[in-house]
This record gives structure tokens, C-alpha cells and sequence, in this order.
């Protein structure tokens, strides 16, 4: 096994003895290991790039698989901070849940910024390559998968192109089975006084949420206290500016598909852009937009 990736004991490093290396060195950065560099053995970043495998010799496919490899990160590190949300709403640390929540919020316009990279695109661009991805298309995407059903947008349907990745697809359908992050709100929502009907706690939660007056109307009576301690209050906010963030990555998606291939059929054998405006048309946390119109 090459050196750089073997699992590293990494000794602690005192701020006094850098302040020593520093001194030693007049200042200068250190640039003689016994190792490949820290940093690499640390980011693996020798491994990162050696993951781009372009299929033609035209230079936009570069920029089309590395940004789609940039966007599949974001998908795992915004799964991530969701996963831990969860599981801190579930412990009832609403405010511990808040830092999660928003970190999610800012590495989803990262995500949203990533698009930018792909602004270049028309549809003869695209099309010098856009053959070598054969039936390959974002949407069979396992940890976008992840992210959806994570935020409540559940369709058990959509896990049968991983059924031939079995540990793949028994992850995807736990993650369908399980709350979203929204029944998980939903259950504080009760657990804080409000009168949440048992049938939305007791669910079969592989069937996505459908709005419902109750959590509606906890939601407005959530949102009449603008005391700063109203932790429900700041999880409704934090939740919000989520769905927003979402939502714009959706739009961006479907302006991409637009520039990028008209309304031509995805490669994937979607409609391409009637599949992504229906999609769109489903809403992220329902019943946290309606309850503004009665607040």
C-alpha cells in the first residue's frame, strides 16, 4: 500500500512547539518531511486528484466531472450536518441543533455556487461529450438520494437504480424508513405542548409528510413569541433559511438543464426539465411557509 495512504498516527502538536519551530526557522515554512507532506496525508489530496477520468479530449468534460464531484461532496458533508441535527432534536438540544443547522445553510450556497463553474455550457458544448455518459445522470446520485429523503422529500421508487449496490441501497432505504429531519421537528413540536395528532408521530415515515393544520398551527403559535429564548422560534428560522438554500439549488439545477441541453430528454431517460419543475413543485418543511400566512 502506497505510504500516503496508510492510516497516519498524527502526535499532538503543542502551540509551543510550533512557536519553537518557528523560532528555529527564522519564520519560514517547513519544508523537509521524512513523509510525504502532512497536508496530504491529512486531505488525501493525492488521492482526490487522481480521481478525474475524462473520456474525450475535449477540456469542458473537466470542468463538467470535477464540479460534479465538488457537488457530491457538498451532498455528503450537508447529509452529514443533518444526520447531527437529527440526532441532537431527538436528544431535545434545540439549540445545540441550531450550529448543525446552520453550518448546513452555508455549505448548501456552497453547493449553489458550485453551478457557476458550469455557466460556460450550451448545448453543442455539452454535446461533444455528453455521449460518453450513456444512461449516467445526477439524479442517480445515492447521497443527493440521501439529502432528499433526509429533507422529507421521500419516493421509495427512486432506490431501485442501487439495488444492484447492496450496501448502497440497504443505507438508502434506512435513510427512507427513518424520520426526516422534519418529523423530527414535528415530534419537538409535541414534545414542547403542542397539539400534534398521534397518527403524525406513529406514521410510516418511508411515505412523505403531507401538510397537515396541526403542525400549521403550532408553527403560528410558535412564531407569536419574538422573545430571543424562544428556541422554537430560532429551529423555525434556522429550518427555513435550509429550505430556502434548497430550493435555490433546485432552480439552479433546472436553469443548468436549460442552458445546457434545452428540453431534450435526460440522459438518464427523465423528461429533463418536466421531470425537474415537478419536482421543484415539492415543498421542503410544507407547513413552516403556510403558517406565515396566519402569523
Amino acid at each position: 500500500m502506497d505510504k500516503a495512504h496508510q492510516k497516519v498516527k498524527v502526535r499532538p502538536t503543542t502551540a509551543r512547539r510550533r512557536a519553537e519551530r518557528a523560532a528555529a526557522t527564522g519564520g519560514a515554512p517547513i519544508l523537509d518531511f521524512a513523509t510525504p507532506t502532512p497536508y496530504d496525508l491529512y486531505v488525501r489530496t493525492s488521492t482526490l486528484h487522481r480521481l478525474q477520468h475524462p473520456l474525450t479530449d475535449d477540456p469542458g468534460e473537466m470542468s463538467f466531472l470535477v464540479i460534479s464531484q465538488i457537488m457530491e461532496l457538498y451532498f455528503k458533508l450537508v447529509d452529514f450536518e443533518l444526520r447531527d441535527a437529527q440526532r441532537l432534536l431527538r436528544a431535545d438540544d434545540l439549540w445545540g441543533a441550531l450550529a448543525p443547522l446552520r453550518r448546513t445553510a452555508l455549505h448548501l450556497e456552497g453547493l449553489n455556487g458550485s453551478w457557476q463553474g458550469l455557466r460556460w455550457m450550451t448545448p453543442a458544448d455539452f454535446n461533444r461529450f455528453r455521449d460518453q455518459l450513456g444512461e449516467a445522470s445526477g439524479m442517480q446520485s445515492a447521497m443527493y438520494r440521501h439529502l432528499e429523503f433526509r429533507l422529507g422529500l421521500k419516493t421509495a421508487s427512486l432506490t431501485r437504480p442501487h439495488r444492484k449496490q447492496p450496501e448502497q441501497h440497504e443505507a438508502l432505504l434506512n435513510t427512507l424508513n427513518e424520520p426526516s429531519i422534519w418529523d423530527d421537528a414535528i415530534a419537538v413540536l409535541a414534545r414542547h405542548g403542542h397539539d400534534i395528532p398521534r397518527e403524525l408521530l406513529e406514521r410510516d415515515f418511508s411515505v412523505e409528510h403531507q401538510p397537515h393544520p396541526a403542525v400549521e398551527a403550532a408553527w403560528t403559535e410558535v412564531y407569536r413569541d419574538g422573545g430571543p429564548g424562544n428556541l422554537l422560534r430560532l429551529l423555525g428560522e434556522a429550518l427555513t433559511e435550509v429550505a430556502e438554500r434548497f430550493g435555490e439549488w433546485r432552480y439552479r439545477h433546472l436553469s443548468a438543464v436549460r442552458r445546457a441541453m434545452g428540453a431534450k430528454a435526460g440522459s438518464g431517460g427523465s423528461e429533463g426539465i418536466g421531470w425537474l419543475e415537478r419536482s421543484m413543485a415539492r415543498t421542503v418543511f410544507p407547513e413552516l411557509w403556510s403558517a406565515r400566512t396566519h402569523m
